[in-house]
């Protein structure tokens, strides 16, 4: 059997449950590959969906879930460090690591073994950059790389940390192995026969379930889930700064936006960001990785059995 399950998709495919029905029949724990469900009490925004991980009664243990505070920036390189300790806990104990999410640059930084280092704040670098349009800092990321990630210019604070980042590796260039050979020994190991699931989903299926998805989170409260945190002392922009749902009913929240442009704005963004999300996973599969991909149509009961046969080959 695979030493780890990677389960991977565009928001809105099923990923979640389908990893917790994994983890009940292969007596698995997950560990969340997500980008902002690292953060408390940013629960409907970020789509956790935390009901899910219960079944019949019997909890699924998960990971990397509410481990950081609203209003900082947790980045690849803290998940990194954090997955290992999460990927040792559970195989520790004798049971199966499941990786689930959707965020793909995280995803790959563990199963092709990135080599990552702590980046610390340019304050004089940041400085030179204030004032310039969102434009100009997408053209001066360009002369460090080759743009695949573009939620790196969603915003001027993302596009100025991401030219921070590289200024860091561009003058360190010795500095960008791992922390300790540990964290390398075990992602090394991951790497070598990664048993990668992709569940797919068909394009009007996949923007019918945002659609839907949107509007029952936001009859569910996400509103004042934004609101909360704005009155907790987290400024607006740093609640913009992650993106989709909380830049959008932020900028609602400050008065910058009526109710129905948030509504129809974010829910561009969030199909936007669905077509990213493939388009990041298809990358993964032309830089070698095997992604297993199932129909997310054909059942849940289906594909675990789909990925049994797997996981015994």
């Amino acid at each position: 059997m695979s030493r780890m399950l990677t389960i991977i998709g565009p928001t809105a495919c099923g990923k979640t449950r389908f990893a917790v029905r994994l983890a009940q029949e292969f007596d698995g724990e997950i560990i969340s590959g997500d980008s902002r469900q690292v953060y408390r009490r940013m629960d409907l925004g970020t789509g956790k969906d935390l009901s899910d991980y219960e079944s019949d009664g019997k909890k699924v243990a998960y990971h990397l879930i509410d481990i950081a505070e609203p209003g900082t920036k947790y980045n690849v390189y803290q998940f990194q460090r954090d997955f290992v300790k999460a990927y040792q806990d559970v195989s520790s104990r004798g049971k199966l690591p499941i990786l689930c999410g959707g965020t793909g640059l995280y995803i790959e930084s563990v199963l092709r073994g990135y080599r990552m280092s702590y980046v610390p704040e340019n304050k004089a670098l940041r400085k030179s950059l204030e004032g310039k349009s969102l434009k100009e800092l997408t053209e001066q990321l360009r002369s460090y790389k080759e743009l695949h990630n573009t939620t790196d210019v969603d915003t001027a604070q993302r596009a100025i940390r991401a030219i921070e980042i590289e200024e860091y590796y561009r003058l360190h260039p010795a500095e960008e192995g791992p922390d300790n050979q540990e964290n390398e020994r075990v992602l090394q190991a991951i790497g070598e026969h990664p048993l990668v699931v992709g569940l797919n989903i068909n394009r009007e299926l996949r923007r019918s379930r945002i659609s839907a998805r949107l509007r029952q989170r936001l009859d569910e409260g996400m509103l004042d889930e934004v609101r909360g945190l704005l009155a907790e002392g987290i400024a607006p922009d740093d609640l913009i700064y992650y993106g989709l749902e909380y830049k959008y009913l932020t900028l609602h929240a400050i008065g910058q936006l009526s109710y129905e442009e948030m509504f129809r704005q974010l829910e561009i963004a969030i199909h936007q960001f669905a077509k990213r999300q493939m388009t990041w996973f298809r990358g993964m599969e032309r830089r070698g990785l095997q992604i297993h991909w199932l129909n997310c149509e054909d059942g849940i009961e289906h594909n675990v059995s789909m990925v049994k046969e797997l996981l015994i080959n």
